[in-house]
C-alpha cells in the first residue's frame, strides 16, 4: 500500500517538474480564461454554500504552464493565510540559505585535557538546529569520553548568540505559550522526537491504581521543568479529563483531571521556557551518563564562546531540502521561525525576526510579487494580522516552478489522502477518495475562524493547475468548502 502511495507521489512530482514554465510580468492583468467553464460554474456554486455566509474569501486558479488565470473570485482580497504563509517562508529559505544548508552545533573548550580533567569551560554553541535530539547529546558525550574527558573544572556554557534573545513572535498570545505550536525560538534547543518540535518536552500521564495520581514520564528526561501532578486515577469507563499545561511565565507543568484505569492516559508536547537552559540540562545528563562530571564550583550558564575556544565535536543537521518534509508536511511553526532568523543572520548578520522577515520581502520582490500585498509579522502564519491575496499566493506558486530548488520545495507539500505522515502530512486524512487522492499537493492553513489551502492539482485531462483558497471570519468550518473546490479542480477538463 505504501509503495503505491509513494509511486503516486513520484508520478505527481514528475508531472509537476515536467510542466513547461513561462514567466508573467509583475503588472500583467490576467483575466479568467474562456476555457474551464464547468470549473468556473462549479466553484461559483460551492461558494454559495450556507457555510460561506458572512465569510470573507479569496479564490484563484491558474494554469501551471503559463500562469494564465482560469478562475478568480475576490482574487485580490487580502485574507489571513494561516500556515499557507509557510509557502513563502519555504521558498525564501531555499533561495536564501540554499537547499543544502545545514545547521551546525558544536562542543568547544578554551582549556586542555590533563589526566582526565578538562581545565576550562565546556561550550555548547548552536545556530538554531531544530532537529537536535537527546541522542545527539549522547553522541557528543561519547566523543568527549573518547577524548579522555572525565571531569570539567570550568563551567558548562550555552551559546545561543547566533540569534537574538527575543523568544516569541508578536503573534503569540500567553494562552498559546504552553502549546507545541508556540515554542520559544533559540539558537540552542532540543527536540523530543523526530517530529522535531524544538523547544518542547513530551509529557505522558498514565493511570496507576484507583485514587492515586497518574504516572508521569518526560521525554527527554529533564530537570528544567517542575511537574505538579494533581491528577487522579479513576475507575475504568470513567471520563478522561486529564489536562497537561505549563503555567505562563514559568517552567511549572501542572497535570490535573481524572485518568481512567485501562485508558491510554494523555500525551502532550509542552513547550519549555528557556530552550537554551533545556538543551544544557539534557546535555549535562548525557555527560553524566558517560561518567563526565563537573567540579562543585562549576556553573551551568548562558554565555558567549571564548574567542580562543577550539572545537571538540561537531554535529551538522540534515540539509534544508530534507527538512522541508517535517517542516511543510507537518506544518511545523518552530521550523518556520528558525528559518526566518537563519535567513536574517545570513543576509543581514542579524538573527532576528525583523531581519528574517525583511529577507522574505526581499525575495518576494525579486520574483516580481507585489510586496505591498503581503503583510506578515511572523514566518509561520500564526498571526491573524498576516494578510495576502489568492492572486499573489498562486503567482508565488507559479514563479517558484522555475527555481533550481523547486524539486525540494514540491516534495515538501502534503499529498492528499496519502496515509504516511511524511507523505500525506496535514492532508493525509483529507481528500482520501478518487479523484482527489494523490492528485492534490497543497499546503494547509488553520487558525481560529480561518482556513486555507494552496498548491497544485492535476486535472482529469492531465493539466496541472495552481490554486489558492483563503477564508476567514467563518462561524462553521470551511474545510469542506476548500476540499470541494479541490475536488472540482481535479475533476475539471479544459
Amino acid at each position: 500500500m505504501l509503495q503505491r502511495e509513494i509511486a503516486k507521489v513520484l508520478l505527481i512530482f514528475l508531472l509537476v517538474m515536467g510542466t513547461v514554465c513561462t514567466t508573467i510580468t509583475e503588472h500583467s492583468t490576467v483575466q479568467a480564461a474562456a476555457t474551464y467553464a464547468d470549473l468556473q460554474n462549479s466553484i461559483d456554486a460551492i461558494l454559495l454554500d450556507s457555510r460561506m455566509k458572512g465569510v470573507a474569501s479569496s479564490v484563484a486558479v491558474r494554469k501551471a504552464s503559463t500562469g494564465e488565470m482560469v478562475y478568480q473570485s475576490n482574487a485580490d482580497k487580502a485574507i489571513t493565510p494561516a500556515s499557507t504563509l509557510k509557502i513563502l517562508t519555504a521558498a525564501a529559505a531555499l533561495e536564501t540559505l540554499g537547499e543544502n544548508y545545514r545547521f551546525t552545533t558544536e562542543v568547544l573548550t578554551n582549556g586542555e585535557v590533563s589526566n582526565g580533567t578538562l581545565t576550562g569551560n565546556l561550550y555548547l554553541r548552536g545556530t538554531g538546529d531544530p532537529t537536535l535530539l537527546k541522542s545527539d547529546f549522547d553522541h557528543f558525550a561519547l566523543q568527549l569520553s573518547k577524548q579522555g574527558v572525565k571531569k570539567v573544572s570550568g563551567n558548562l556554557v550555552g551559546d545561543d548568540t547566533w540569534f537574538d534573545a527575543v523568544r516569541l513572535s508578536p503573534s503569540i498570545d500567553k494562552t498559546d505559550e504552553s502549546h507545541y505550536y508556540a515554542a520559544q525560538i533559540s539558537a540552542l534547543t532540543v527536540s523530543p522526537n523526530t517530529d522535531y518540535d524544538a523547544g518542547t518536552v513530551i509529557v505522558e500521564a498514565k493511570p496507576t491504581t484507583r485514587g492515586k495520581a497518574s504516572k508521569v514520564k518526560l521525554t527527554p528526561e529533564t530537570a528544567i521543568v517542575e511537574v505538579v501532578n494533581r491528577s487522579k486515577t479513576v475507575p475504568k469507563g470513567s471520563k478522561n479529563t486529564l489536562k497537561i499545561e505549563r503555567q505562563h511565565g514559568t517552567n511549572k507543568i501542572v497535570i490535573t483531571g481524572n485518568v481512567p484505569i485501562g485508558s491510554a492516559g494523555k500525551k502532550e508536547w509542552v513547550t519549555v521556557s528557556n530552550p537554551t537552559a533545556y538543551a544544557l540540562d539534557v546535555f549535562k545528563k548525557s555527560l553524566a551518563a558517560k561518567g563526565i562530571t563537573f567540579v562543585p564550583s562549576s556553573k551551568t550558564v548562558r554565555g558567549k564562546t571564548a574567542n580562543n575556544a577550539e572545537v571538540l565535536v561537531t554535529k551538522n543537521s540534515m540539509p534544508l531540502k530534507s527538512l522541508m518534509r517535517p517542516f511543510m508536511k507537518l506544518s511545523n511553526n518552530s521550523h518556520a521561525e528558525v528559518l526566518a532568523k537563519a535567513m536574517g543572520k545570513m543576509q543581514y548578520n542579524e538573527g532576528s525576526w525583523d531581519a528574517g522577515l525583511q529577507v522574505m520581502r526581499d525575495y518576494a520582490a525579486s520574483i516580481g510579487l507585489d510586496v505591498d500585498a503581503w503583510v506578515f509579522e511572523d514566518a509561520s502564519g500564526m498571526s491573524h494580522a498576516n494578510k495576502v491575496t489568492s492572486a499573489q499566493m498562486t503567482e508565488l506558486l507559479y514563479q517558484v516552478r522555475t527555481a533550481p530548488w523547486y524539486g525540494s520545495f514540491a516534495q515538501g507539500l502534503p499529498v492528499a489522502g496519502a496515509p504516511d505522515r511524511l507523505i500525506g502530512g496535514t492532508l493525509r486524512n483529507r481528500l482520501t477518495a478518487a479523484p482527489a487522492k494523490g492528485n492534490v499537493m497543497a499546503k494547509t492553513g488553520s487558525l481560529n475562524n480561518v482556513s486555507s489551502l494552496a498548491g497544485y492539482a492535476q486535472t482529469k485531462d492531465g493539466e496541472l493547475l495552481i490554486f489558492s483558497v483563503l477564508t476567514q471570519n467563518q462561524t462553521a468550518s470551511t474545510i469542506p468548502i476548500l476540499d470541494s473546490i479541490a475536488i472540482v479542480i481535479v475533476s475539471s477538463k479544459n
